[in-house]
């Protein structure tokens, strides 16, 4: 699953996650329980964190070969945010075809950058417990303050919105040219992704399709 950041790509993965008993990965995710390992990678990724440097694709790649390797990735897995460059698309064909593996679909989660900028923005998350809120459309009952634990909300500063422009000027960059190259490779669904709903029950029909 591919799209900019704030387009909802984690929430229906976890919830294509329940229905279809495949695990989500997140090189973010994996990034980090590689480094909690404290393993031969992990240790050569924290160190490059640690100096605010990018973990180099090779070291994402074999991260990921390790844990598609694993035994709940039998019957299959969804990649999140990943690749997110025209490199790692070709890393990771390099790396499909020595595990024999293969990508059954590219799913592209098409959102007005506008709308990104609004939901983000207005994000707001509990100091406490790390529940989320939204301004919008998901607000707390007491101004600045979590429902659950009463803890005091804040804007993260990746929501704020000079930080999300950033953001989307990188994915612009990088990953919107992953379009026309899955396209090319007759894989990419474009996803109507403004609500998370639609998005889910778009992608569950062609996956039970391919179930049948």
């Amino acid at each position: 699953m591919l799209g900019p950041p704030g387009g909802g790509k984690g929430t229906v993965a976890k919830r294509l996650q329940a229905e279809f008993n495949i695990p989500v990965i997140s090189t973010g995710v994996i990034l980090r329980e590689a480094v909690d390992k404290k393993n031969k990678l992990g240790i050569e990724a924290e160190n490059i964190m640690r100096k605010g440097g990018l973990v180099p694709d090779h070291i994402i790649l074999e991260i990921i070969k390790e844990r598609i390797k694993q035994e709940d990735c039998k019957n299959g897995y969804i990649f999140d945010g990943f690749p997110r460059n025209i490199e790692q698309a070709n890393s990771l064909e390099k790396l499909n075809k020595e595990l024999n593996e293969y990508v059954d679909y590219v799913f592209y989660f098409e959102i007005p950058f506008s709308e990104i900028i609004q939901r983000l923005s207005n994000r707001r998350v509990c100091k406490k417990c790390s529940i989320n809120y939204n301004l919008l459309f998901n607000p707390s009952k007491k101004d600045s303050t979590c429902d659950i634990c009463s803890g005091e909300l804040y804007q993260r500063e990746d929501d704020k919105e000079e930080t999300i422009k950033n953001r989307l000027e990188v994915f612009a960059k990088q990953t919107i040219p992953l379009k026309n190259y899955y396209k090319e490779k007759k894989l990419l669904k474009v996803i109507d992704a403004n609500l998370s709903e639609n998005a889910f029950l778009a992608i569950k029909k062609v996956l039970r399709g391919m179930h049948k």
